[in-house]
Parts: structure tokens; sequence; C-alpha cells
């Protein structure tokens, strides 16, 4: 891992876990939460406009109706948010995760060439586009790069920034510099959502 802006590098131990091979989709979050915040509409686009907690919340409400344990108790009063990282339900990909599955076990900045596999500012038309038209990486995951950015379940840097969360990958609207499997972002859990920022899923593997 690193971050580029602070000039830090550093490791980080991770378990075998599943990762959804697309993006949440507008179709898919309609499903469980019954509405559709998306900027742009179309079911097999990605959802967007989405801030952390409601990618959370889509995420405990999926596990219900799955019948698996929650991942997050959420204290909506409070703003706290406690994450169970043994349970069975869906949850939001750890940056770490999130990282070694998009550069799927190698240690480049990016899974192939840009316009082959990724939406962003110089192909995507200053839009989402439907999930699955680019070329996925050697595990199988696609849009892992471009189209939105996504959400991951690990606080940013608590000292500085508080309760703000960290998300990966780039987006439709960024230049080719920002699209790459090592930049990170972060913004507050509650408050931010635009229209280039969505979540895929995780578990963890079952034992």
């Amino acid at each position: 891992m690193r971050d580029d802006r602070i000039k830090k590098v550093w490791e980080v131990g991770i378990e075998s876990f599943h990762l959804s091979k697309f993006p949440i989709t507008q179709d898919l979050y309609k499903a469980v939460m019954n509405e559709n915040p998306a900027t742009f509409e179309g079911n097999n686009l990605p959802v967007e406009t989405v801030s952390w907690i409601e990618a959370v919340t889509f995420c405990n409400k999926l596990s219900e109706q799955m019948g698996r344990s929650l991942c997050y108790t959420i204290d909506l009063e409070t703003k706290e948010v406690a994450f169970d990282s043994d349970a069975n339900g869906f949850r939001l990909p750890t940056e770490a995760e999130w990282q070694y599955a998009c550069q799927a076990g190698e240690k480049n900045i990016r899974y192939g060439d840009l316009d082959a596999i990724a939406w962003y500012k110089g192909n995507s038309g200053n839009q989402t586009q439907e999930i699955g038209k680019k070329q996925p990486n050697e595990w199988g995951l696609y849009d892992m790069l471009g189209n939105v950015w996504e959400w991951c379940t690990d606080i940013y840097d608590e000292n500085v920034y508080g309760s703000y969360r960290v998300f990966r990958g780039g987006g439709w609207s960024d230049e080719e510099r920002s699209v790459m499997a090592t930049t990170r972002r972060r913004s507050h859990p509650f408050s931010f959502k635009i229209d280039d920022l969505g979540f895929r899923v995780a578990t963890n593997k079952m034992k």
C-alpha cells in the first residue's frame, strides 16, 4: 500500500475474501433499498450519488434479506458505526482488499491499457456507463478502475480527518493520472455523495 500525497508506504495482511464481480447496479440497489439515488439513471449503470453510510446500510439490508449476520451496527443519532469483521454478511471491502483485488495479486498501477479497461474523462462521454463493457482484470473483476469510485470500509486517517472514509479506483470524470489502483481519496461518511462515487460488496470467505 502507498499514499503518494503523504509519501507513505506500508503493508497490510489480509485473509481470503469474496468480492462482487461488478459495482452495485441501480437495478440491485432499487431491489434492496426501494429507491434510486443515481444522477445518471439506468438499471445496468452503477449506482452513484450514495454516501458511505448509505452504502453500508445497503450491505446490512442485503445481509438481512439473505439471512446473514450484519457487519455494521449503526447509530444514526451519534453517527457511530461499529464494524464486525467476523460477520458473514455483506460489507464494503477494506482498502487493502480492494487494492489487492484490483491489482489481481500483482503490483501494477493498472491491469491493462486504460482505454481498454476503464471509463474515464477521455472516453466516458461525461457520464457513467453500463457495467462490464470494458475488459476485466486477471481475476475476472470488471470496472475496478474508472466508471465510479468505490467506497471502502476503512477510516482514512482518524487523527487528521476524523471519521472520513476511503474511496478508490477513479471515476468517469477523472483524468488519466487519477485512475490508478494506488490512488486514495477520502470524504465524510454521512454527507458526501457525488455522481461518480459508488461501491461494490465483499464477504468473508466461509470457513
